[in-house]
């Protein structure tokens, strides 16, 4: 940047800062960020500001930004507060050094046009890179966490474990959901497997089948899937499609699946107040 017009910015910052700071404060009337915090929102923008002028004499500093880039995505802001506040900040600056322009009469308004561009453009760029690489990256972190969840196995009883299932199920989910299956089985020692659809919005073809392939693989290492949460609903529609699932268990309700649980696995539920008085009964007859 010319010296001229360099030290008119830095002579002048708390003044284009101010004028800045007053600008983006009327747009938040109308935008997301009315909800944030009026503290929250001015130290965030004074930071934003006071980056942008720490760039114009090292040029090196843009790289710093970067964490800056990362704060607004940890705020869950979108990247149009950075591009809407240096395309102002643009702007502002342009128009206080024309206003500043009698001091210098010899650069051309096409000159501080160029001048300013070749200050703010590299700044945008590289928060625009660094935005989008931070959400990349925290998008995948969440899918992998998602993917975590989207299909556990959770141990309830000895050889016993249960596999919720919560919304729709996609082929991507349904190999999630056949690897965490086979793993766990194997994992925990398996004899039964409770499968429960209550929280499928919609069991189609596509769905039932990948259901089937679970249950054969299950069967295959030696343990049995039993499919619960069979809803009314579900079961028309199963009916309608033609989808045969007579090859392995199906249950209305999770408390009958784990019923049937027990009954394959050689247990049982015992009443124990029935337990208390046959007790007592042994216990009377030898007095």
């Amino acid at each position: 940047m010319p010296e001229v017009l360099r030290r008119i910015v830095l002579e002048h910052s708390d003044e284009v800062a101010a004028k800045w700071l007053k600008e983006i404060a009327e747009k938040r009337k109308g935008d997301y960020t009315s909800s944030i915090s009026t503290e929250l929102y001015e130290s965030t923008n004074r930071e934003f500001v006071n980056n942008i002028f720490a760039s114009i004499d090292h040029p090196d500093e843009i790289a710093k930004l970067d964490a800056f880039a990362e704060r607004i995505i940890n705020l869950g802001w979108p990247l149009s507060y950075i591009t809407d506040g240096l395309q102002s900040f643009r702007r502002v600056t342009i128009d206080f050094i024309l206003t500043e322009s009698s001091s210098v009469e010899t650069v051309e308004f096409s000159k501080i046009l160029t001048v300013v561009d070749d200050w703010v453009e590299p700044i945008i760029k590289q928060l625009v890179n660094q935005y989008s690489g931070n959400w990349e990256h925290t998008v995948s972190l969440q899918r992998l966490a998602l993917q975590e969840l989207s299909a556990p196995l959770i141990p309830v009883m000895e050889n016993i474990t249960i596999m919720p299932l919560i919304g729709t199920i996609d082929t991507e989910r349904a190999k999630q959901i056949m690897e965490n299956l086979l793993e766990g089985v194997m994992k925990h020692n398996s004899e039964v497997v409770l499968m429960d659809i209550t929280g499928v919005p919609v069991v189609d073809t596509m769905v039932a089948h990948h259901i089937i392939q679970a249950a054969e693989a299950v069967r295959l290492i030696g343990a049995t899937c039993i499919l619960v949460g069979i809803r009314p609903e579900i079961a028309q529609t199963i009916v309608n499609l033609g989808i045969d699932l007579s090859n392995f268990p199906t249950k209305s309700s999770l408390r009958k699946g784990f019923q049937s649980a027990l009954e394959i696995t050689n247990r049982e539920i015992v009443n124990l107040d029935n337990s208390t008085n046959d007790m007592t009964d042994i216990l009377d007859s030898l007095k």
